[in-house]
């Protein structure tokens, strides 16, 4: 259950409006997702959130796709359900294949229970792998 309610465009001021339409235009599509519904309340933090985005998950170094796959990594680890599917869902779109997924589910998995162990034994950090 959202905590605050998610505005339609009839609802939101014409700051928000306007990163709506950024958002549909450059996503050539007509629909403005739920997280960017929720942070219309905040013009400002909408936009400048998006603008980040934008920049963050644009080609680099890094191919979409594999930023997709890290960006649903970090969701699962933070337990953000809404992220996990939004970008399982942006992922396949960018050609993730269901192999892919299943491995990245397992890693995922074995990160989070070598993880738990190493700070359970509080295991030192080798020197070998300092920086």
């Amino acid at each position: 259950m959202a905590t605050v309610r998610l505005l339609s465009d009839e609802e939101a001021g014409a700051e928000a409006l306007a990163t709506f339409n950024d958002i549909r235009a450059k996503r050539q599509t007509d629909y403005v997702n739920n997280f960017w519904r929720a942070l219309a309340h905040d013009p400002a933090l909408l936009k400048a959130t998006w603008d980040r985005l934008q920049t963050v998950m644009a080609p680099g170094a890094l191919e979409p796709m594999v930023k997709e796959m890290v960006y649903l990594a970090v969701s699962v680890a933070n337990g953000c359900t809404y992220c996990v599917h939004s970008h399982t869902a942006a992922a396949k779109s960018k050609g993730m294949t269901e192999a892919q997924h299943g491995e990245l589910l397992a890693v995922i998995a074995m990160a989070s229970q070598t993880n738990a162990l190493v700070t359970a034994l509080g295991v030192p950090v080798d020197e070998r792998f300092m920086a």
